[in-house]
């Protein structure tokens, strides 16, 4: 799943292509919406919350769609050609006299009032990428759970909007902490933080360093570099998955750098002979 970082650039170029403008065509090619037509109506705004993006339109309804693990947004030309797959994976199209916007892949696409936008984003805690970010409403968010593990309550998206996996990754292990150390005993504050000064360092861009160096082998401290050396310590990073089936993540940490618990190992089962 994207981070929210991604959404909000998602965000950016669809309210610049779209925003102001008339719909001269439309194309929904899902079930629900097979038969919806927009035509006319002009888009307000697109705005992202947390991993949903919303665009709002003069009718009074908002069309809600999230990329999830596959979903995209291609921008072209209106008369350009379409790159972003095969025409079978396009799930809407809109279009003004200039710029078309097409959603390929996308598993959520639903258009509802927007004075109901609550119903699909109500539940979400403070936006990391947003403004007006209420830190403390956050923090005080992610503490009211002191024995959840740290690495699942900073992907709890109830708790704060737009972290993902990789940033989670990133800030836990420039604070020192496992993913697997308890909620209520950690320094929350400087955590939060980190996470937000990470993933705003990349909003406007689809390349997400955290390292300082852009190199594809050196973007990351610990992200998807299991078995590899710390660039700190030098120890190997380990790999593991967290959570519970089926919102397990897979967990990377260095345990040179990282103090705290781990993950517990369950031997194999033998064989009976």
């Amino acid at each position: 799943m994207p981070e929210g970082d991604t959404v909000w650039l998602h965000a950016k170029r669809l309210h610049e292509a779209l925003a102001g403008q008339e719909l001269t065509h439309t194309d929904f090619r899902v079930p629900q919406l097979a038969t919806t037509s927009l035509v006319g109506q002009t888009v307000l705004e697109v705005v992202p919350r947390g991993k949903h993006l919303l665009t709002r339109l003069s009718g009074g309804a908002t069309l809600h769609t999230h990329l999830r693990m596959d979903g995209t947004w291609g921008i072209y030309a209106t008369g350009a050609t379409w790159t972003g797959g095969p025409d079978w994976q396009i799930r809407l199209v809109l279009g003004n006299a200039t710029q078309t916007a097409v959603g390929y892949r996308m598993p959520v696409v639903e258009l509802i009032a927007t004075a109901e936008e609550d119903r699909v984003v109500g539940h979400l805690g403070p936006d990391v990428c947003s403004p007006d970010f209420d830190r403390e409403e956050a923090l005080r968010r992610l503490a009211a759970e002191p024995e959840v593990e740290v690495g699942v309550a900073l992907l709890d998206q109830r708790k704060v909007a737009g972290l993902g996996n990789m940033y989670r990754m990133e800030a836990l292990f420039l604070e020192g902490v496992t993913p697997w150390s308890k909620v209520g005993d950690v320094q929350l504050g400087p955590l939060l933080d980190r996470s937000v000064l990470l993933i705003r360092a990349n909003l406007g861009s689809f390349s997400q360093p955290t390292t300082g160096s852009r190199r594809p082998s050196e973007e990351h401290w610990v992200f998807e570099r299991g078995g590899r050396a710390c660039f700190r310590c030098g120890a190997r990073i380990r790999k593991a998955d967290q959570g519970t089936p089926p919102q397990q993540r897979v967990t990377w940490w260095c345990p040179g750098c990282q103090l705290g618990p781990g993950p517990t190992w369950v031997p194999p089962r033998r064989g009976r002979r």
